[in-house]
């Protein structure tokens, strides 16, 4: 991906991007857990009556044992049979609730933590939405999918059902360890004693176990974003006869996820191992030392059962606590991974009091006033000053060599990029003073390189305009020369695949621009979006682009010199200023630089 970052802008509301500034202070990763307390809030009295549940859970099941120990010792001693089916009704009643509880309690919590889920999901990808196109350059996009379905599964699982045993494995340890202590405190003490070992092998597991799990997670990300890759540039690789090679590296990096799940594995198995031998090794010490206590009458058969039944239960939670720790310790890395997108703010936004604006009542001059323009990581600026304007209804045509600067030209009127210096206005009005939603439904821009959507052609046409009728789609695929898109098999309607592939280049390029006729912006900007048409083509399209051009101010980047024919004025792009501006005509006899330009661009489709 890209590693491009802009230079802080002097006027604009992108002074985040400079990392001295704009970091965000880094929190732990259990802070950022905490944080996602917000997304609980609105399902508060759910979780409340889950709670309520939970601890009625563990109040049926943990008062069973005390109900046996009193059977034996009394009823079964005494065969007191009435007695005995008394406390056996009782326990069936206990087993019953706890039944019912367990199967009310499990599909409340399954589906609140689905629920949550899914407002985390929606709340980062419309955070994604907002970031600047810059964010995305840098990021690997498996790393962002993976943020977006992986790390917000493993959350989700935290709090299905990490979160809820994780409570009740400590509701049951203190009331069963209050119950022992009622029941004969001695052996009690024998219990409480393994606390100390366990206690150790948890912290060594928060040690080893956290760091583990965010490497295997990051390098899920690194595995999603191999595949990816492999998909998209699926015809480059069957093209080169790479397939080999790319499925070498996709296995490289499946081997190296595979091997730090495994270590990841180990440290949790280590940990669990040694829970199950402390607490075994407890129930043990217990028996013996109950058994020696129940010979000399100091206790009672009846307590000494109940007293292990008791202790049985307590080792649930003690082995649970191993896997309780491991979702944690996945669900802080999840989180930790999903706020450092989070805490990413948008480079590119309103600015306090930005004002809305009336598409009617834009007239659609654009003024360019000393706009400079420059990457992070480059001293030297691609705009040095560029000074230009566009009257209302004008199109002017942006030429200039390759590298010249002309697509970071265009891509600044609707804010896809903030110039580092200098401003643009907008009918009179600096365009950072504008909304954002409102600005990109007055300008709006179709690139060279057209992307479509796993969506109907009709979808694909109305994305910039939901409301547009039958006659705007139709007139907009006639400007665009695509009408054989009735021909597809379901016209309109028929689906196309991802990025849209299933289809030429032309026609791709087609239907993007015929998207952007769509919108009937104030100012439209042509990044180059004829270069995949043949010659024929091209000569209906501008003819048919010409018409709507008349009502609407153009800004047309010029690869083709027979594009020129579109514009009105054409401005000269050299060395990051406006050399030359005028008509062609003008500027075919004024300037060598402008001539020796079209030549280029000539001897390149030629060759």
């Amino acid at each position: 991906m890209g590693s491009e970052r802009l230079k802080t802008p002097e006027l604009s509301e992108t002074d985040d991007l400079e990392p001295q500034r704009s970091a965000p202070e880094r929190k732990s990763a259990l802070s950022n857990l905490w944080r996602i307390k917000k997304y609980l809030y609105p399902y508060r009295y759910r979780l409340a009556l889950l709670w309520t549940m939970v601890l009625l859970n563990i109040a049926s099941g943990l008062a069973i044992p005390p109900l046996v120990g009193k059977a034996i010792d009394g009823p079964i001693a005494e065969r007191d049979m009435h007695g005995l089916w008394v406390i056996v009704g009782v326990i069936a009643v206990l087993g019953a609730a706890d039944a019912i509880l367990q199967l009310s309690r499990r599909y409340m919590q399954t589906t609140t933590a689905m629920a949550i889920e899914a407002d985390m999901r929606a709340g980062l990808y419309e955070h994604l939405q907002r970031l600047h196109t810059g964010f995305h350059d840098r990021w690997q996009t498996g790393q962002l999918l993976a943020r977006v379905t992986s790390d917000l599964g493993m959350i989700r699982r935290f709090f299905a059902g990490g979160l809820v045993f994780a409570i009740t494995s400590i509701g049951m340890i203190l009331i069963i360890l209050g119950q022992l202590l009622f029941i004969e405190w001695r052996l009690a003490l024998i219990v409480a004693a393994s606390a100390v070992p366990l206690f150790l092998i948890g912290r060594k597991f928060f040690r080893g176990y956290l760091p583990a799990a965010r490497s295997e997670q990051d390098q899920s990300g690194e595995v999603s974003s191999a595949a990816e890759e492999s998909a998209l540039g699926i015809r480059a690789i069957k093209a080169l006869g790479r397939g080999p090679l790319m499925a070498a590296r996709f296995e490289k990096e499946a081997a190296e996820l595979r091997d730090r799940g495994i270590r990841k594995s180990l440290i949790a198995s280590r940990s669990w191992s040694g829970y199950d031998a402390i607490a075994t090794a407890a129930v043990g010490a217990v028996l013996v030392f109950g058994s020696v206590m129940v010979a000399e009458g100091r206790m009672t058969v009846g307590d000494l059962t109940a007293f292990v039944m008791l202790q049985l239960a307590l080792l649930w939670p003690i082995e649970a606590s191993g896997w309780v720790m491991a979702h944690g310790n996945e669900a802080m890395t999840a989180a930790d991974r999903v706020y450092e997108v989070f805490d990413t703010e948008p480079a590119i936004k309103d600015r306090p009091g930005a004002k809305a604006i009336d598409r009617s009542a834009v007239r659609g001059e654009l003024v360019f006033e000393d706009v400079r323009f420059g990457y992070e990581d480059d001293s030297r600026d691609i705009l040095r000053g560029v000074d230009l304007r566009v009257k209302p209804g004008e199109t002017v045509a942006i030429a200039g060599r390759t590298g010249s600067g002309k697509s970071t030209l265009v891509s600044l009127p609707s804010r896809l990029n903030d110039p580092t210096g200098g401003r643009i206005l907008l009918d009179g009005t600096d365009i950072r003073d504008l909304q954002l939603a409102n600005l990109r439904s007055v300008v709006t821009t179709a690139f060279e390189e057209a992307t479509l959507f796993s969506m109907s052609v009709r979808e694909n046409l109305a994305l910039g305009r939901p409301d547009a009728d039958e006659a705007d789609l139709q007139e907009a695929l006639r400007v665009a020369q695509a009408e054989f898109v009735h021909d597809l098999p379901y016209g309109l309607d028929t689906r196309i695949g991802e990025q849209g592939l299933s289809l030429s280049g032309g026609q791709r390029q087609r239907l993007a621009l015929a998207r952007a006729v769509v919108v009937k912006p104030a100012v439209l900007v042509l990044d180059d979006p004829l270069s995949a048409l043949d010659v024929h083509t091209e000569e209906l399209v501008e003819k048919a682009l010409a018409q709507v051009l008349r009502e609407t101010t153009a800004l047309v980047v010029v690869h083709r010199p027979s594009t020129v024919a579109l514009a009105d004025r054409v401005a000269l792009l050299h060395e990051g200023r406006i050399a030359a501006f005028g008509k062609h005509s003008e500027l075919m006899a004024q300037s060598p630089e402008y001539v020796s330009v079209l030549s280029a661009e000539s001897e390149e489709m030629a060759a």
